[in-house]
């Protein structure tokens, strides 16, 4: 199998943007903690990590549409200690991605280097 930066940057960056949306649905759950009626809101991609690029980002879309951004129908209130704790989950996603990234970039310079 050959390794393709490019493919691997797509499967990053879509995995970032999916940590992104999680990050927002989080923030917005921790902001609406006391408001009567609130939804709470969540992003579950941990079943799409690990996957090759196209499958990823197709069952994505095949499962959430678009925005995978989904509300809870249980109609539980926000647990804010529950909510915290998802914040590090993702905080610690996000910081495998950006090394991920950074790991792709610096082959690509190596490889540019090499090449010369």
């Amino acid at each position: 199998m050959i390794f393709n930066p490019v493919d691997a940057m797509q499967g990053t960056t879509l995995m970032m943007d999916l940590i992104a949306k999680k990050q927002k649905a989080l923030g917005e759950n921790l902001a609406n903690v006391d408001t009567p009626g609130y939804t709470r809101r969540d992003v579950q991609f941990g079943q799409y990590l690990g996957t090759s690029v196209s499958p990823l980002e197709n069952k994505v879309i095949a499962k959430y549409g678009s925005a995978p951004v989904f509300e809870n129908n249980s109609q539980e209130p926000v647990n804010v200690g529950n909510e915290l704790l998802e914040l590090q989950k993702n905080s610690l996603l996000y910081s495998m991605a950006t090394r991920r990234m950074s790991n792709i970039i610096t082959e690509m310079k190596t490889v540019i280097n090499v090449g010369k």
